[in-house]
């Protein structure tokens, strides 16, 4: 922590050309791979924030697992993949006006030391704590934030790709990976193996052609805006200016129903029993509140079958995706010898990143849970032959893993 905080001194001193002294350091943990450190700023140059949040991305050699038997080139072109993309996601964000902004701003950084400083969004209350109250209007008001949170940042995004793309390649000097859609592609050319190998049935092939839809919005599409990447509740606040999204690692463009479906999916393990009985009401009201924000941009949402369609799709993506990580598939690439040190690192971030998402989870229960949950979303959508096969994997998991 106090290397954290010696760094992040010589950053801001050398910005603003005075000695700038940080004090009174709190750990506030970081996802495993950072540290991060809340210091106060008694005297700040360089902006009106008296309290900062450092944020220190490791060297390679602290990387678990297997990561720490790569080549040290590897890993270094690791971290710069990693810090690239953060780093070009809040310089992004930061630049959007103030009431689009989804959480922090950028006051400070340096590539070097891999160091990077916020302002601090102070106090407030966890999405995953305003989720499992017993208060059902404080619950209700959450979601309905979050969903036109998200709707906002997508509203004032729309169109900036080309910028984004331009910081990434100013921080890194080529475009990087968008490790997410990587791996959601690796887990969809596995499926008929997974269907075949865990399913004991051939790959139904509407649900093939679903997931290849659902790659889609990845990589294609009219409406493509920003995202922080992981916008579950774990990494979400609620404070004096609204819905703040907390962590931009691995940030970029897709398409924006995938925000939504993501939110969805991670929000119901998170429900106090009492509001879980609630869950389709408290799912209607994010969908629509984040629709009411967006559809002057996207007229084709006011037509329901389309926004139930878009969401479906999204959805059976990452409900898809959370099963593959749960069995012991090897994906396309994890097994794989690269053949330089970037395409290395694009290998390390898809086995490393995964494990910090809100997606991730490692219960049966709650994996079974989403296909019920997606048969649900199918049967909205009017499409009852995706519904049927929902049922079918929700079935033969439940027998393999609960059983």
């Amino acid at each position: 922590m106090a290397a954290a905080v010696r760094i992040a001194e010589r950053v801001l001193s050398a910005r603003a050309g005075i000695t700038v002294t940080l004090a009174d350091p709190v750990d506030l943990g970081g996802s495993g791979r950072t540290e991060v450190v809340r210091v106060r700023a008694p005297q700040n140059p360089i902006s009106q924030d008296r309290s900062l949040v450092i944020k220190v991305l490791p060297s390679s050699d602290d990387l678990p697992g297997a990561a720490q038997t790569r080549e040290s080139a590897a890993g270094r072109a690791y971290d710069d993949l990693s810090f690239a993309r953060e780093l070009a996601s809040y310089k992004y964000a930061t630049a959007l006006p103030i009431a689009s902004r989804p959480g922090p701003h950028l006051i400070a950084y340096d590539a070097a030391e891999r160091v990077i400083v916020l302002s601090d969004l102070g106090t407030g209350r966890s999405m995953t704590d305003l989720l499992g109250s017993a208060d059902r209007s404080a619950t209700e008001h959450a979601v309905s934030a979050w969903g036109q949170a998200l709707g906002r940042m997508h509203a004032a995004t729309l169109g900036g790709e080309g910028d984004f793309a331009a910081l990434l390649r100013q921080n890194s000097g080529r475009d990087t990976t968008d490790v997410l859609a990587h791996q959601a592609r690796s887990a969809v050319d596995v499926c008929g193996q997974v269907f075949d190998e865990y399913l004991s049935s051939a790959a139904p092939q509407v649900i093939v052609d679903l997931l290849d839809e659902a790659c889609a919005l990845f990589t294609d599409g009219d409406h493509r805006a920003f995202s922080p990447s992981d916008v579950g509740p774990e990494n979400i606040m609620i404070n004096a200016d609204g819905v703040q999204f907390m962590d931009y690692e691995w940030g970029g463009f897709r398409d924006p129903s995938l925000d939504v479906a993501y939110a969805l999916v991670t929000l119901g393990p998170h429900l106090s029993s009492a509001r879980a009985v609630d869950r389709g009401n408290l799912e209607a009201a994010l969908i629509e509140a984040w629709r009411s924000e967006v559809r002057a941009i996207w007229p084709a949402l006011q037509r329901d079958a389309e926004l139930h369609r878009r969401v479906l799709t999204a959805r059976a993506i990452w409900v898809w995706l959370s099963t593959v990580w749960m069995l012991p598939v090897e994906t396309p690439g994890t097994g794989e010898s690269a053949t330089d040190a970037a395409a290395t690192a694009d290998q390390l971030a898809e086995e490393t990143m995964s494990h910090g998402l809100a997606l991730h989870t490692t219960s049966a229960r709650q994996v079974v849970g989403r296909w019920r949950d997606l048969r649900e979303a199918a049967i909205l959508a009017g499409r009852a032959d995706v519904a049927a096969h929902a049922d079918d994997v929700a079935g033969a998991l439940e027998s393999a893993w609960l059983r």
